[in-house]
């Protein structure tokens, strides 16, 4: 449960091979949304969406190092996926503006996918919605929690929140491991470079592609896993 401190120095802009993700990645996680502890969006202004810790023993990723991870989360169908499908505009803005746009270019069509016609139609149905998403596995040191979570920061903006509904998860890549910070201040400072370099990293053609992954979208038998 120990965590040392954020070392010194500038942060990588992104993280994984650019050709792909490569082993173990891509790790699949999956469960239903529940309450976590509540600071997200009232202490960190960063809103999480939750998922037992048993969506990891689902996966068989029990033994998964602790830290922060990106890739795509595909939320079973509800109010909130239909309010601000994917790609629309939105009020997210917790990413850097110039991040979002090539993002939404690569990922969410565009003159720079080939397939951008239909592309909207897959990742937004009556089966659910895609987001991209980084997303914490541990013990957040700051705050000294006794119990390990995963917590899923969804990069978009909602009008409501989405309890209850079911989460499918591809991770693709591995950002950082956790650190204590110095105060709050240093700890969304860091969360908020973890959300930029998820943006870029996913902004990476074979990494946007990965949202087209048919799992994400697939919620059948799952109403009573990992809940």
């Amino acid at each position: 449960m120990s965590a040392s401190n954020r070392p010194d120095g500038p942060r990588p802009e992104t993280t994984g091979p650019d050709e792909g993700p490569q082993a173990p990645f891509p790790l699949r996680l999956s469960g239903e949304v529940v309450k976590g502890f509540g600071r997200g969006s009232s202490e960190l202004g960063i809103p999480t969406a939750n998922i037992p810790l048993s969506g990891l023993s689902v996966g068989g990723y029990d033994d998964i190092e602790s830290g922060v991870y990106y890739g795509w989360a595909g939320i079973a169908p509800c109010t909130a996926t239909h309010q601000h499908p994917p790609g629309s505009q939105s009020k997210y803005k917790l990413m850097a503006s110039h991040i979002a746009s090539a993002l939404g270019k690569v990922a969410f069509g565009g003159s720079e996918r080939e397939d951008a016609e239909g592309r909207k139609e897959t990742l937004t149905s009556e089966k659910g919605a895609v987001y991209p998403m980084v997303m914490s596995i541990g013990w957040n040191p700051y705050y000294k929690n006794e119990v390990r979570s995963v917590e899923v920061h969804v990069m978009h903006q909602f009008e409501t929140d989405f309890y209850g509904s079911h989460m499918n998860v591809n991770i693709l890549g591995f950002i950082r491991p956790e650190y204590d910070y110095v105060s709050k201040e240093k700890l969304i400072e860091d969360i908020k470079t973890d959300i930029d370099v998820a943006g870029r990293s996913l902004a990476r053609k074979p990494y946007a592609k990965m949202g087209d992954d048919p799992y994400l979208l697939d919620f059948k038998g799952k109403e009573q896993v990992a809940s």
